[in-house]
């Protein structure tokens, strides 16, 4: 699983580092990063959740 996130649409509002923070991190710069852009399968249900979360749908999953 690869974990994308169109930084164009992204706000930073950190609703997917509440639910998935070994994947995502919203640092003092307001902005986003992929921590783990390729993510354990363990971790799916969170990215999963992450992408759902997103109020602007920047993340998405490739498999």
């Amino acid at each position: 699983m690869k974990v994308v996130v169109d930084f164009d649409q992204c706000e930073s509002n950190a609703l997917c580092m509440g639910v998935a923070p070994d994947v995502f991190e919203v640092r003092d710069d307001d902005f986003l990063y992929i921590l783990d852009e390729n993510p354990d399968e363990s971790k799916r249900a969170e990215v999963e959740q992450a992408v759902q979360m997103c109020p602007k749908a920047a993340i998405r999953i490739e498999d």
